[in-house]
């Protein structure tokens, strides 16, 4: 069979995929994107983090939330109604996305092949659809085939009482009560949102502190947040036993405690999707969770063939996935453009409300020993906060004493938005009082900024310029 020729095959079409074609494509090259997915778009999409953003709005919206104690409005869901809502909004974001990406890769003149991939001898792509194979040669391949949710052997998934975190958008019927077991940022984000909704939610989780990628002050503020939602959250637990018990749900922990309700959700860690794909035989590297390892160029350990996003392990968030791929194109054909992902990641978590950070911590400023302040703006004090209902959280700086602009954390309404203005400024290594210079649009949340900056200059020593800050504002 006469194999046709490309100069990038791409395995996969999620964010990293997609994006990474893209950045071969533009820059002439003759790309194939090879999906076995009927849709495009990968995860992201379809049962990950799109749509659960979507799920998130809709429960914020049809509930009032908080706002009904600001207006005196009582709001009485309707379970079955409320339920439909959620899961139509989820579908409808998640085809819009789903076209979006399909226009990309038209627009790019990338040939999307739908069929399973595997890899060959002598840098060929076999791809086997409705049976049967199409041969490709491709000078560089990359592997962006993400990652699924973890299944461990003792848990007894069926789909409808026990599902992963990607089954939990396909429920068609609503419920009352969910034990989540995996408290990081998947798991707290469905936790918040099902509790908008009325549904009754246990958080469990080994580990002792929660989300500790955040800032320990905000990981405080938004376990405080989820215990006002009345979620019942229970850290350094284990799950030791499962059982399917008619309609419900047991879950028993260590200690002795049992749970039941009528849903769990297992969300604790994720797999590379790397079966069949022929790596082995590839000469690719691949760990016991199915990930890729690869070099700072994103570079297998077969030299024609790359790999980024969720398949090569953490940070796996969307938005880094894209950037991996992108670098790795760029050093595959050595376009002149991005040499290295960016090392400053924001990330957010999208709870109600949500948190978000990037830069140093408190804690990391602590540790490494640095003559560290930190400054903050409270959103209970903000106008646009008092006048949406949603006071709660803070934008908080972390600076050096120089004034010197080192981390930016925040809990509160938009928070995911809100922490871009601080990775700028740290980017471009300015100081805390450059949000003392800038003028804000009030009422807004980013007015908060300026409060954070005068209260983190009653401390550092760029005061002087400024005299006594102290009550300033």
């Amino acid at each position: 069979m006469d194999a046709e020729h490309f100069d990038l095959v791409v395995i996969g079409s999620g964010p990293a995929g997609e994006k990474g074609a893209a950045q071969a494509a533009y820059h002439g090259k003759r790309v194939a994107i090879v999906e076995r997915s009927p849709f495009v778009g990968g995860t992201a999409v379809s049962t990950g983090g799109l749509p659960s953003k979507a799920l998130r709005e809709t429960a914020l919206y049809v509930s009032g939330w908080r706002k009904k104690e600001v207006y005196g409005v009582s709001l009485e869901l309707d379970r079955d109604a409320t339920f439909e809502r959620l899961r139509l909004r989820a579908s409808e974001i998640s085809a819009v996305m789903t076209e979006a990406v399909s226009r990309n890769i038209e627009r790019h003149n990338i040939e999307l092949i739908h069929g399973e991939a595997r890899l060959g001898a002598d840098q060929h792509v076999h791809v086997v659809s409705g049976g049967t194979e199409r041969s490709l040669h491709a000078d560089v391949v990359l592997v962006a085939t993400g990652s699924r949710p973890f299944r461990p052997p003792d848990i007894p998934f069926d789909g409808d009482a026990v599902v992963d975190s990607d089954q939990i958008l396909q429920l068609d019927r609503p419920f009352e009560s969910v034990v989540i077991v995996g408290a990081g940022p998947v798991g707290c984000e469905y936790a918040s949102t099902f509790a908008a909704v009325g549904i009754r939610v246990w958080l469990v989780d080994i580990a002792e502190r929660l989300l500790p990628m955040l800032d320990a002050e905000i990981a405080g503020l938004v376990v405080s947040s989820l215990r006002r939602s009345g979620i019942e959250l229970m850290l350094g637990s284990r799950v030791s036993r499962v059982e399917r018990d008619g309609g419900a749900v047991t879950v028993e922990l260590d200690g002795g405690r049992t749970l039941r309700a009528e849903k769990l959700m297992f969300g604790a860690g994720r797999v590379g999707n790397t079966e069949g794909l022929g790596l082995e035989a590839a000469g690719v590297a691949v760990d016991g969770r199915g990930r890729i390892a690869v070099d700072d160029h994103y570079r297998t350990s077969a030299p024609h063939v790359y790999a980024a996003g969720d398949v090569i392990g953490l940070p796996a968030l969307a938005s880094v996935s894209m950037e991996q791929a992108r670098v790795a194109m760029c050093h595959a054909f050595d376009i002149p453009l991005k040499q290295a992902v960016d090392r400053l990641l924001p990330f957010g978590i999208f709870t109600i409300p949500e948190a978000a950070g990037v830069g140093m911590t408190e804690e990391a400023a602590r540790d490494a020993g640095l003559d560290y302040e930190v400054g903050r703006g409270w959103f209970a004090q903000n106008n646009r906060a008092a006048i949406a209902g949603d006071t709660d959280g803070l934008i908080k700086l972390v600076c050096m004493k120089d004034g010197k602009l080192l981390g930016v954390h925040i809990m509160g309404d938009d928070a995911a938005e809100l922490v871009h203005q601080g990775q700028a400024l740290i980017r471009h290594g300015g100081n805390v009082d450059e949000f003392i210079h800038t003028t804000f649009n009030v009422p807004t949340r980013s007015d908060a900024y300026k409060y954070a900056a005068y209260d983190a200059l009653k401390h550092v020593e760029v005061r002087a310029a400024f005299g006594d800050v102290a009550g300033a504002g």
